[in-house]
């Protein structure tokens, strides 16, 4: 199971990425949104969870700021936006871990 994870979550930072050069189909959110789900199952554990959340805020955050950097803001906006679609699916299920793993002690 630990290889499915980590190659889940290369295959769909792979995939997130070349969305936002330009590949384009209308079912590629969905399939990052189920991979960023696996991956929040199967990749970020108990103690692993605190950074996780606090690197995705980071990375959803800083999304925004990228999108005034001439030349290129255009372009790493779309990345991001993709690489956000696949994360944010993984900070659902690792939020709700937290959440539940907090309630219960």
């Amino acid at each position: 199971m630990d290889k499915i994870g980590k190659w889940t979550f290369v295959g769909g930072f792979v995939l997130a990425v070349a969305a936002g050069l330009g590949v384009q189909a209308p079912w590629l959110p969905w399939v990052l949104a189920v991979l960023g789900l696996v991956v929040g199952v199967l990749n970020v554990t108990g103690e692993e969870s605190r950074g996780f959340l606090i690197a995705a805020i980071g990375l959803m955050l800083s999304a925004t700021a990228v999108q005034s950097i001439p030349y290129v803001g255009e372009l790493a906006t779309h990345v991001l936006s993709n690489v956000i679609a696949f994360i944010a699916a993984a900070v659902l299920v690792v939020s709700l871990k937290a959440v539940f793993e907090t309630a219960r002690d």
